[in-house]
């Protein structure tokens, strides 16, 4: 995409949210750092919305499956924070392959450490041709450390990422956990689909954006617009959480002392 639009109003209230919450963990006796991160894990590894993101694309076809990237993910959690505590953001391909084998080892033993070779379609949106994927990869992630907020370059890596599909199965899965990474790298709260309504619009709002993008290459349009809302809507919505969760187990910590 040749510019990216975004509401900085939005993004600011979500910083906002987030300072308040540092502000309780800096500056207030009943509030601890653990707080903090133990609301960031909970948010990440509860079940229902660990569900929601495999039903986001409806991969799951059974319990097994469901069973099985439960797996995947909590192993692929684990990986991440600890890159988190090492002080490592979400910045190449060497680590987009090292999440792909963790969270969809099945996908990666059919295609060890290469792109599909297929073609793959979103709906009616046909993904580009293996021989594009890695130049268009290698592109996105240039373009991506070019983009200094991270809020934004999570949001921008995940919508194109989608787009481009370079994995033959397992991107939905490989893309937010990437997207997730780079945000909570960044001390703010993951994202997540929530329930039916949010996943059929989050499918709904990158098909028309895929379908715009390929009549219109490189320009912005209403659905990517639509898209940035979301997402921010979800992250703001995570970050009152956050805080809310924080603050509650202060007051909770002070009445029983």
């Amino acid at each position: 995409m040749s510019e990216i639009r975004v509401d900085q109003n939005e993004i600011q209230h979500v910083k906002d949210i987030l300072k308040s919450t540092f502000r309780l963990i800096t500056y207030s006796r009943e509030h601890l750092a653990d707080d903090l991160l133990n609301t960031y894990l909970n948010s990440t590894t509860n079940l229902q919305e660990l569900l929601s993101i495999k039903n986001a694309q409806m991969e799951a076809q059974n319990d097994d499956e469901i069973a099985l990237y439960r797996v995947g993910l909590n192993k692929t959690l684990s990986v991440i924070i600890q890159e988190i505590k090492n002080q490592v953001d979400f910045t190449s391909e060497l680590q987009l392959f090292h999440l792909f084998r963790t969270i969809s080892p099945e996908s990666h033993e059919n295609h060890p450490n290469r792109y599909r070779d297929t073609m793959v379609k979103i709906g009616k949106y046909i993904c580009p041709e293996p021989h594009e994927l890695t130049s268009l990869v290698s592109q996105l992630f240039y373009n991506m450390n070019s983009i200094k907020d991270p809020i934004v370059r999570a949001i921008y890596f995940h919508h194109e990422l989608i787009r481009i599909h370079p994995f033959s199965d397992g991107n939905g899965r490989a893309t937010r956990i990437a997207k997730n990474w780079i945000l909570m790298y960044n001390l703010y709260p993951p994202i997540f689909i929530r329930d039916a309504e949010e996943k059929q619009e989050y499918i709904d709002t990158l098909s028309g954006s895929f379908s715009s993008l390929e009549k219109n290459p490189g320009k912005w349009n209403s659905h990517l617009d639509d898209f940035f809302h979301q997402e921010l809507r979800r992250i703001k919505h995570n970050a009152s959480l956050v805080y809310e969760s924080v603050k509650n187990l202060g007051e909770n910590r002070n009445q029983n002392e």
